[in-house]
């Protein structure tokens, strides 16, 4: 009979087994984590780091997660490491006290606008890492956020938020934003194209320093995202 847990010793006479090192990982190619978490990602420090997935699919919960930025804010908050952190959400809530009256589709256009604005300014003008929520599911967008990171000499890296349709229209109920139907399933179909080109290595899909694939799961298993490497 084993004797109760209250009658061992205080330290055990087995030699402990080594601690694994954390994962760490400093994005330099096409990377699918899925299925195959780290712990760490560390991107340099004048990084344009894009959050990317259809709506639902978890980017503003990353964004929460890992600098601290909640889509409630109106400004573009700091996270770790000076990161500037620009979630379209932020536009939305500011323009909502001057259009707020008018149904959202009607002044949608306007946020876009406000948000690739700030965008362009914040590559251009912030001191630090800037961190980027975009659906990635339009090729205009995917090209002009290419184009400003080049200009102003910065690196292009993208985190692609990987889930299956259902769990992200699971998401957007849960934070009470629902998409159109029509539009989700296009949003969805763009990505997918999109999935296949990059993990299959289209050099036309990827033209970025890196591109890190993610499911939830993966999302869970990262501990902190840190910028010097």
């Amino acid at each position: 009979m084993s004797p109760p847990l209250d009658a061992m010793p205080a330290y055990s006479p087995e030699p402990r087994l080594p601690v694994a090192p954390a994962r760490i990982l400093a994005p330099d190619s096409v990377h699918d984590l899925r299925g195959d978490p780290v712990e760490e990602l560390r991107y340099p420090n004048a990084a344009a780091l894009v959050f990317a997935g259809v709506p639902g699919a978890g980017k503003s919960t990353a964004l929460r997660l890992f600098f601290g930025a909640t889509a409630e804010a109106e400004t573009a908050p700091h996270g770790p490491g000076g990161a500037l952190v620009l979630d379209s959400h932020h536009a939305r809530n500011r323009w909502r006290r001057k259009l707020g009256w008018l149904p959202y589709p009607l002044w949608r256009p306007v946020v876009h606008v406000a948000h690739y604005a700030g965008i362009r300014a914040a590559l251009r003008d912030a001191p630090g890492p800037v961190v980027i929520h975009d659906c990635a599911t339009f090729g205009w967008a995917r090209a002009m956020i290419r184009r400003w990171t080049v200009g102003f000499e910065r690196e292009l890296h993208l985190v692609m938020v990987d889930v299956p349709p259902l769990d992200a229209m699971a998401g957007q109920r849960a934070r009470g934003r629902r998409v159109n139907g029509v539009s989700f399933r296009l949003h969805v179909r763009r990505w997918q194209r999109l999935i296949d080109s990059v993990t299959a290595m289209d050099p036309d899909a990827v033209r970025s320093a890196s591109v890190v694939v993610v499911d939830r799961s993966a999302v869970n298993a990262i501990r902190r995202i840190t910028f010097g490497g």
